[in-house]
């Protein structure tokens, strides 16, 4: 199996040597701080243990973290937030709350992905913003994720040492910029930007693994990136 500080180690190298590559979560990061001022109210979609607004939430006015693992909830580790045990699909909130909504590693694993977009419009504030971080499906390896239907999605959080608590089905039904698109539409939404980033490090187990995979990435093109990063606006 490939553990974090691992893949870290071989990200760290990768960006010595292409220095303007930025791994997708500080993009996805920056992205997100952005938006926010000391009078931004936040929800953060499968907020679970904690993640960008645990670091981020003193920048904020208000921010709400919403998942429906109340395991995960209860372990989060920045306890002062809003949260709520939920679903994207039924948000306890009253329409126009936020001003930004955003999510990480969760629109892959949407079985009804439909709703939870017109959810996010309905609870924004026009103007507002849906800020997202999720895989392509159009990468080799999501590919062979969902090819591989007896792992129900849960093939890349087995191979890359995740906890079984912390491994959950994907269905990739939100997954391409197609669909993204369509579905951002739908509720009332428009593409302010989405950005495809690279990383070859998911398939750096070994040296011989990551050199093979940087010389991949090289070749592959900007549309089989593996993640996708999104900003949609509210109308």
């Amino acid at each position: 199996m490939l553990s974090h500080d691992q893949q870290e180690r071989f990200r760290q190298r990768y960006q010595e040597r292409h220095p303007g590559w930025r791994p997708s979560t500080h993009v996805y990061e920056a992205l997100l701080a952005s938006y926010l001022n000391p009078g931004s109210r936040v929800l953060d979609l499968g907020c679970g243990r904690g993640g960008v607004t645990e670091r981020l939430h003193q920048q904020a006015g208000l921010v709400a973290g919403i998942d429906p693992d109340w395991r995960s909830l209860r372990e989060h580790r920045e306890p002062s937030l809003a949260l709520a045990c939920g679903l994207a699909g039924a948000l306890p909130y009253a329409d126009t709350t936020f001003d930004v909504v955003c999510s990480s590693w969760v629109l892959e694993h949407l079985a009804e992905p439909a709703p939870v977009f017109q959810e996010t419009a309905r609870v924004l504030k026009g103007g507002g913003r849906f800020v997202f971080l999720t895989p392509n499906v159009r990468h080799p390896l999501l590919i062979l994720n969902r090819f591989l239907a007896w792992t129900e999605g849960r093939l890349v959080g087995r191979v890359y040492d995740r906890g079984e608590a912390d491994v959950f089905p994907a269905y990739y039904r939100a997954n391409s910029l197609a669909r993204i698109e369509r579905l951002a539409q739908q509720a009332g939404m428009r593409r302010v930007s989405v950005q495809l980033v690279g990383d070859p490090t998911y398939l750096a187990w070994n040296e011989a693994f990551f050199r093979a995979a940087c010389l991949v990435e090289r070749g592959l093109p900007r549309g089989l990136r593996v993640h996708l990063i999104g900003e949609y606006i509210l109308l």
